[in-house]
């Protein structure tokens, strides 16, 4: 049976406002996907109870192993100990779920991406454009990195590549007892880098607006001949910094229109400290923020509509903010010269 305090959505409240692009979707999830994720749905059901179970144990075995510590030895090291046991038992119980979770974001997304003739995948290597994020300035240095979700492929004859990116830096302290090595996340969130027909003729950043911070942003990042932008319209003026090689260029790039869903995809990926960049023929976004295209709580139903809509509403973001650039290209220069 399913979870008592699932919440449900019915297939026409998942889809209102969807772009009628992903008409689609309902004949496929009818006849398809909605039958794909019920199969699996009593699986579902046992692992979660599986879960519930293993964090009553885990609570025990990290109070058992910390109280003998305290109790008997004085210590706070069995403290840690229990809490390293207790996380162990802990994740162990989530196992199943986690695996039916991988399930039920596969049977969502790949569905859809398939539709637009594009490619998924979970897990993946190093992207061969992360160099071209950091040497614009959009993301920093790293010394481990971690990357998944990958989505590629065209959009209206735009090719494109969206991936998220864990990035860490390793930090060194000294004292006496010793130097120590820390792992510190200097980047979480979304890629996305489109491919466009034409080059532009200058290199153009945009920033989130830091504020008394703007000085700092400067110079955190190799500017060289960049200059400062000012945009048209004073509500993009207050919320981001703009510098470019080609004042004229990066007017016509950064349209109202298109800073409005930079805002928006902001929104819809929950996440913050936007930036993109400009150069050469690409387009390279990149977002600080939570994890996108995930199948969500799995304390409800597989077949939950809640998470269908989530998935949706990040391919549509997606979407949006290729389509707002592709818009200034004739589908004569989309498609390049004729053979």
């Amino acid at each position: 049976m399913p979870d008592k305090d699932a919440s449900f959505l019915s297939l026409d409240e998942a889809m209102d406002g969807m772009p009628a692009e992903f008409a689609f979707f309902r004949e496929r999830w009818e006849k398809d996907i909605q039958p794909d994720l019920q199969f699996r749905e009593d699986a579902r059901v046992e692992a979660a109870k599986r879960a519930r179970r293993y964090r009553i144990y885990a609570i025990a075995a990290g109070l058992a192993v910390a109280g003998v510590g305290f109790v008997f030895f004085q210590t706070l090291f069995l403290g840690v100990l229990g809490l390293v046991v207790g996380s162990a038992v802990w994740m162990w119980g989530q196992k199943e779920l986690n695996g039916l979770r991988d399930e039920a974001k596969l049977m969502l997304i790949d569905p859809v991406a398939r539709e637009f003739g594009m490619t998924y995948a979970h897990q993946i290597g190093e992207p061969s454009v992360m160099s071209r994020f950091k040497s614009m300035g959009l993301v920093p240095h790293w010394d481990r990195a971690r990357f998944e979700d990958s989505l590629a492929g065209y959009r209206n004859e735009i090719g494109f590549e969206f991936f998220e990116a864990e990035l860490k830096q390793r930090r060194q302290s000294s004292s006496k007892h010793g130097s120590r090595t820390k792992w510190v996340t200097v980047f979480r969130g979304q890629c996305l880098v489109a491919h466009f027909p034409k080059p532009f003729q200058g290199s153009t950043r945009v920033y989130r607006d830091a504020g008394i911070f703007n000085g700092l942003v400067k110079l955190g990042h190799s500017f060289g001949k960049h200059e400062k932008v000012a945009l048209e319209d004073p509500k993009f003026e207050r919320a981001f910094e703009v510098y470019s090689t080609d004042q004229v260029e990066a007017r016509f790039l950064l349209t109202p229109d298109f800073m409005e869903r930079l805002l928006n995809l902001e929104a819809a990926f929950h996440g913050k400290k936007l930036r993109c960049g400009f150069s050469g023929g690409e387009m390279f976004v990149a977002v600080e923020g939570g994890n996108l295209f995930e199948a969500g709580s799995m304390y409800r139903p597989m077949d939950d509509l809640a998470r269908v809509r989530e998935i949706l509403l990040d391919f549509a973001a997606t979407f949006l903010l290729i389509d707002a650039m592709g818009e200034r290209y004739t589908p004569e220069q989309l498609r390049g010269p004729s053979a």
